[in-house]
């Protein structure tokens, strides 16, 4: 039969490394993005080795650990500077087998889009689902130009997913965690400082550094769905976080107000019935949308993408067409019973960990601190043993950083 072809609605993270992945299994992919250019949304992103190691499956890993800025130590404070607990990049490398590292999501982008030809991504083409198909009838794609048929399409299209609700439109989809969120990139200040992360009442703050030098910053507050400053943004995080101990304020005065990034937060509390249907697979934020307290949204998108490539297989490996139907329908089935479990654990983590930082009682925060030291206390085993089973995932198969392949 003729090469497989392969849709991917949507161009961010998640859908650029389906793309990637599936042209390396022999699949002819489109990616289909309705903005005019790839300008990611967003600005800085945490790379967990989890991720790492499905990028290693492409051969993109070991480019981003290059990425890597994080050295010495880090952690957790209180707005007053306290340290609560403090982290260091060796101990989190050596527990999870690698780094954190962070990335700009442009620079992320364009590795993804370097890894494939020229003409294989679409932009300015909003596309929509037309038919999800069966083992019979490709599944169709909706664009300006006519619809495109495919034998698999890649719905990654985010949180607001037109093709889950087209899929399952009896799911009540994402619903708003009370919290928003506010991120900027800023140049490096003055004076070097320890990467942390700050939490107050029902408030939170991170600074993290970037391998060329600049400074992603981020926070999230308690705050009613839709809001925003009445003057700027940046004018907001003053307000709420002017008071904070250095380098915080410093980097709220160095931010352009017009480049402060705020998003309201929003999960999927109630989990799907699967990740696919038909001829369509749900990926990323229009699978599993969580909250960021974790730092796994983008991470899990990517495993998504890599552990999909992996189920439905090498292109053509299935012989005749009705073979490869069938073999398509086992691979996303199997594609469904890997993910949904995990990002949904996942998934209730994170609204876990939310839920302390959200705390917003004088008395509960007290307490929560005294219960951050006192584990921390302990040693950096007992802190990191809540991202066990997370950061130390490996991809299905071999790669040249994973060591064992996981069966």
């Amino acid at each position: 039969m003729d090469q497989p072809r392969a849709l991917v609605i949507g161009g961010g993270i998640g859908g650029l490394t389906a793309a990637v992945a599936l042209r390396q299994r022999g699949w002819a992919v489109t990616v289909l993005e309705r903005a005019p250019e790839l300008t990611p949304v967003g600005a800085g992103l945490g790379l967990a080795p989890n991720a790492q190691r499905a990028l290693d499956v492409i051969g993109l890993g070991d480019q981003v650990r290059a990425l890597s800025a994080w050295q010495g130590d880090g952690g957790l404070r209180a707005p007053g500077g306290r340290w609560l607990s403090r982290m260091s990049g060796k101990a989190t490398a050596d527990r999870f087998g690698g780094p954190l590292v962070l990335v700009h999501r442009a620079t992320l982008v364009s590795l993804l889009t370097s890894a494939l030809p020229e003409g294989v991504v679409r932009t300015g083409t909003a596309a929509g689902l037309a038919d999800a198909g069966d083992e019979v009838r490709p599944a169709v794609v909706s664009t300006p130009d006519g619809e495109l048929e495919a034998e698999l399409v890649v719905a990654a299209d985010g949180i607001r997913s037109a093709a889950r609700e087209k899929l399952f439109p009896d799911h009540p989809g994402p619903r708003y965690t009370g919290s928003t969120t506010w991120r900027v990139i800023v140049p490096a200040p003055g004076r070097p400082f320890a990467p942390h992360e700050t939490w107050g009442r029902g408030r939170l703050w991170g600074t993290q550094p970037l391998k060329d030098g600049r400074v992603y910053a981020y926070a999230m507050a308690t705050a009613p769905e839709g809001a925003h400053a009445p003057d700027d943004e940046r004018a907001e995080l003053r307000r709420l976080f002017g008071d904070w101990h250095d380098p915080v304020p410093g980097i709220i005065e160095a931010a352009d107000p017009a480049q402060v990034l705020r998003n309201d937060v929003h999960e999927m509390a109630v989990p799907l019935p699967a990740y696919h249907r038909g001829r369509v697979a749900l990926l990323g934020d229009a699978a599993h949308a969580m909250r960021p307290t974790l730092g796994q949204g983008g991470n899990q998108a990517i495993e998504d993408a890599i552990v999909l490539a992996h189920h439905v297989g090498p292109a053509g490996a299935f012989g005749t067409a009705a073979e490869s139907a069938a073999g398509l329908a086992a691979g996303l089935a199997s594609y469904s019973a890997d993910r949904l479990p995990r990002t949904t654990a996942i998934v209730r983590q994170a609204t876990g960990t939310g839920r302390m930082t959200a705390v917003g009682n004088p008395a509960a925060v007290a307490v929560r601190d005294a219960l951050i030291v006192a584990v921390s206390r302990f040693g950096p085993g007992l802190i990191l043993r809540g991202f066990a089973g997370i950061a130390d995932w490996r991809p299905p198969g071999h790669t040249y950083a994973s060591g064992t392949p996981r069966q």
